[in-house]
């Protein structure tokens, strides 16, 4: 008996983890926009409302939207960046002596990588 009481906790257990999602997971919302889970704030965001947040609250610069990248000379490891393309916009951090992705440094789901201008910085 006491072995299936276990067993039963153990999924119960089991039940509440995959019902949460970690920081950063994208899911598509009611209107088939994709939105992203911010942990702190237990609330679903869009995915630029999520990039600003995490811009303002990184505890480094977060320069101007823009075209244009940075002065190299000026940036500093792990500030951010928002780059403006034809296609949209793509929140860039600086890491290891150059711009990737936020997403790439900080590997939120993957699904990141393909909104917007993402797909397309390095082109």
């Amino acid at each position: 008996m006491k072995i299936f009481i276990i067993f039963i906790i153990c999924l119960m257990v089991t039940s509440v983890q995959a019902a949460e999602h970690d920081h950063g997971f994208v899911s598509k919302s009611s209107t088939g926009q994709p939105q992203a889970w911010h942990a702190k704030k237990s609330e679903w965001l869009s995915i630029d409302s999520f990039w600003q947040g995490f811009a303002k609250n990184n505890n480094t610069k977060s320069w101007p939207i823009s075209e244009t990248y940075p002065n190299y000379a000026d940036v500093s490891e792990l500030d951010t960046f928002t780059v403006k393309l034809e296609e949209g916009t793509c929140l860039m951090q600086f890491y290891h002596s150059r711009w990737r992705r936020a997403n790439d440094v900080q590997r939120w789901d993957d699904a990141f990588n393909d909104y917007s201008a993402c797909p397309y910085v390095f082109n």
